[in-house]
């Protein structure tokens, strides 16, 4: 009866331990969960006394009482857990009228840094987000790695497809027409809703070159979104904003994907969720991003 309980105990413990430890199981809880940590970690040490418990009877299979009460209690807690999580699931409402999102970056972390959030809040509520990055990021990392996290983000975010280009980052200015006739394309094919991408109060020659071909090849579209930028100027001036409450720990993960990136002191989660904060008290609420409208069609961007 004992070997039973324990082996039963065990396998679960060990089930539960290693996918709240995995990457995979990381980014599962991230992507469904408010204060998904704080879940993964009550998960993670439950599976734990539960494995160690079945470790410490096979080691020496006596009566142990103390153990069986153990087994007990973090099953219970497990069971607990699991009943508790759909609580903190990350809540939002389902667009009755889905639209098309085409978000462009000059770089493979840019839109994870600037609308990370805002995207997979769209995504999930049912627009269709795509994403363009127009290097590869080679002047500042290794750009096959660079293109490999960026595909990761973007699908971290729900986009269902990211489109990467490899104009020579630091010089994208020099490519201005070929990022038109690119950006173009994409909008042909994709005729989105809401274009967003960099502002022109940007310090970062890339960022104003990409700035300056979206306004370019969208010269046409109703609905333009400027995003905010690490090296945004002063002069940024966000009038449009989308509440992230419940997505920024998407977006901290989302950021931390490009590893390659990870010693840049924009990319750390608390300059991340200083800014987010810092929006979200603008428009008084928890944390949010914040946009530039160039223009915006009430019709175009509708249940945003």
């Amino acid at each position: 009866m004992n070997a039973t309980l324990f082996a039963v105990a065990g396998l679960p413990g060990l089930l539960v331990l290693v996918w709240t430890v995995l990457p995979t199981g990381r980014n599962w809880f991230v992507r469904r969960y408010r204060w998904p940590h704080r879940l993964r970690g009550t998960l993670a040490a439950l599976g734990g006394v539960l494995l160690m418990a079945s470790v410490g009877f096979a080691a020496d299979p006596k009566d142990h009482s103390w153990l069986r009460v153990l087994v007990l209690l973090a099953g219970v807690g497990m069971i607990g857990a699991c009943l508790v999580a759909p609580t903190f699931r990350i809540r939002h409402g389902v667009a009755t009228q889905p639209r098309k999102v085409l978000a462009i970056g000059a770089h493979p972390d840019d839109l994870e840094l600037a609308c990370g959030a805002t995207l997979a809040k769209l995504s999930d509520a049912g627009h269709e987000v795509r994403t363009m990055v127009m290097s590869a990021g080679s002047k500042g990392g290794n750009s096959a790695v660079r293109v490999t996290e960026a595909t990761a983000g973007s699908d971290f975010m729900g986009a269902s497809a990211v489109q990467i280009h490899n104009f020579q980052d630091t010089y994208l200015s020099e490519h201005g027409q070929e990022m038109v006739t690119a950006i173009e394309a994409f909008i042909e094919e994709f005729r989105p809703d809401v274009v967003i991408t960099h502002s022109r109060n940007d310090y970062h020659q890339d960022h104003q070159a990409v700035h300056s071909a979206t306004m370019r090849a969208a010269r046409r579209h109703s609905s333009i979104l400027c995003f905010e930028s690490p090296s945004s100027t002063r002069q940024f001036d966000p009038t449009v904003f989308v509440d992230i409450a419940g997505y920024l720990d998407v977006k901290i993960r989302a950021v931390a994907m490009h590893r390659n990136q990870k010693g840049k002191p924009y990319m750390s989660a608390e300059k991340v969720r200083s800014l987010a904060a810092f929006r979200g008290e603008q428009v008084k609420t928890s944390y949010a991003e914040g946009f530039e409208p160039v223009r915006l069609l009430g019709s175009a961007v509708g249940e945003f």
